[in-house]
Order: structure tokens, then C-alpha cells, then sequence
């Protein structure tokens, strides 16, 4: 792979880590429904006007934008917003790789490697030695949430597995469209219309700007760069980079807000890590000898 590329991946992977930390100071602006809707209205407005429609079914467009917008990062806005500490919620949300796996075995028949499945029990046994020290020193509900989250990506991919969008930017622009309105009724319903008033009414550069960043540079731009480059070279080169999203994020989330994590978490993070490490693995290569017979 080119320095450029391997370059231009550490920057979507550290933007997408420090998305979290944008994400709290976000939070203190804004309630998280109300949040998460003001992103991806300025996700959807006005891209979609510089990119043509998606060349897929609207069923699939529809879906992906709900698991997506208001299911995947409803459950993540609130769960930082419930106290999920910054550095946590940005490893456990990539146990998606995971769910993916699960999910395309039952969807789409794609029987999981004997790695993959090594590396699911391994990451697994991290997230149960992270829930037990959650469930015995903080509320266990944003733990619960952001597990949530990470398997409604992990079916948002199997959809895009499915669809084989020819254009993915279109389709994440066009489906962004679609949870800006869900995320403003539940907003209405549990956070209230005074305070999503005294929310958009009190908003100061600090919000307005965590605001941009993650609708602009994280959902835009780091979806982009990474579509642009998953096109230039193999899935099994480029996803194992996603493994560094947690290291930012839990090292911004370090520096900026004193995270400390618990032993327990830190040793949980570190299986965690084994284990997606062994799923992104890459299928051995035949051996010529079996490619000859197959072909003979």
C-alpha cells in the first residue's frame, strides 16, 4: 500500500477516535437525540445535492438510514450522554466486526473462519471481564446501550453486503435523510420541547463547532476517505486499520478528559483488541497445488 493511502487511513482512523471526545463536548450542548438529528441533517443538507440518487432499492436505503442514524448513533449519543466513558464506548462499538460475522453467517450463509470464530470467543471473554467490572462500579444500562449500538451496525453492514450500493457515499448521504425526523419526534417525547428550546437558543461556538465536526469531518469526510480507499485495495488490508480508532479514542479521551480505566477494563480492552485482531486476519491463499486441481 502507497504511504499516501496508509497516511490518509490514520487520519480517518484518528478523526473517528477523537469523534468521540467531540461527541461528550457535544453532549453539553445539546441533549443526544436532538444531537444526533441536527447531525445528520447536516450530513443529509446539502450533499445530496452534489450526488446523484443511490442505484439501489429505496427498502435498503430506508433501512440502513434507521439502524444507522437512529438506532446505531441514537444508542451511542445517549449512552455517552448516560456516563459510558469516552475511551470505553469507542472500543466496544467496534465489536460490530463481530455482530457483522454473526449476522452475514445468518443472512447470507458465509460460514465464519476457524480464526474468526477463535477471535469472536477471545473478544467475547473481554467484553464479559469488562461487564463484570461495570455491573460492580457504574450503571450497567450505557454498557447495554452501546452493545446495542454496535450490533445495529453490525446488521447496517450485513445490508450493505446485500445491496452492493455501486456508489456507498450516495447511499450514506441519501439514507441520511432519513433520521432526522424519528430522532426529532423521540427527542420531543423524552427530552422535551424546552429543552431541545433552550438547547438550540443557548448554542455557543463550542457546540456549533462539535456540531460540524462530527456531521462534516467524521460522517462525511471519514466515510469518503475510507469508501475511496476500500476501492483502491483489499478489504483485509484496509479494515485492520480500524483497530487503531480505539487507541485514539481512548488516548484523546485520556489527554483531554482524564479517563483513567479500571485494570479490569484495561486487561478487557486488551482481549478485545486479540480478538478483532484474529477476526481482520486474512483467509490463508489456496496452495497451487489445490488451485491446480480445482481448475483441472
Amino acid at each position: 500500500m502507497p504511504a499516501r493511502s496508509v497516511a490518509l487511513l490514520i487520519l480517518v482512523t484518528a478523526v473517528w477516535g477523537v469523534n468521540f471526545v467531540v461527541i461528550h463536548v457535544g453532549l453539553d450542548h445539546f441533549p443526544p437525540l436532538l444531537f444526533n438529528a441536527l447531525r445528520f441533517t447536516l450530513m443529509a443538507l446539502p450533499a445530496l445535492f452534489f450526488v446523484g440518487r443511490p442505484r439501489i432499492p429505496w427498502r435498503f436505503v430506508l433501512g440502513f438510514g434507521f439502524l444507522l442514524g437512529v438506532v446505531k448513533f441514537g444508542l451511542l449519543f445517549v449512552s455517552l450522554d448516560l456516563g459510558l466513558p469516552v475511551g470505553l464506548s469507542s472500543l466496544l462499538l467496534q465489536l460490530q466486526v463481530i455482530f457483522t460475522i454473526v449476522f452475514a453467517g445468518f443472512v447470507l450463509r458465509e460460514r465464519p473462519r476457524r480464526e474468526q470464530m477463535a477471535g469472536a470467543g477471545i473478544a467475547f471473554a473481554g467484553l464479559a471481564v469488562i461487564g463484570v467490572d461495570r455491573a460492580a462500579s457504574a450503571p450497567i444500562l450505557p454498557f447495554l446501550l452501546i452493545l446495542a449500538a454496535a450490533a445495529a451496525w453490525g446488521v447496517t453492514n450485513v445490508i450493505t453486503r446485500v445491496a452492493q450500493p455501486p456508489d456507498p457515499l450516495a447511499m450514506l448521504v441519501w439514507a441520511s435523510l432519513v433520521p432526522p425526523i424519528p430522532l426529532v419526534g423521540l427527542s420531543l417525547l423524552f427530552e422535551g420541547p424546552a429543552e431541545m428550546g433552550d438547547a438550540l437558543a443557548s448554542v455557543d461556538a463550542r457546540g456549533i463547532a462539535a456540531l460540524l465536526f462530527v456531521a462534516l469531518v467524521s460522517g462525511l469526510f471519514g466515510f469518503a476517505a475510507w469508501t475511496t480507499l476500500l476501492k483502491r485495495h483489499t478489504a483485509a488490508t484496509v479494515t485492520p486499520f480500524a483497530l487503531l480508532v480505539p487507541v485514539f479514542g481512548i488516548a484523546t479521551a485520556a489527554l483531554l478528559l482524564g479517563e483513567r480505566p479500571t485494570a479490569l477494563e484495561l486487561g478487557g480492552a486488551v482481549l478485545i483488541c486479540a480478538g478483532l485482531a484474529a477476526t481482520l486476519k486474512p483467509a490463508p491463499a489456496p496452495a497451487p497445488a489445490a488451485v491446480a486441481a480445482a481448475l483441472g
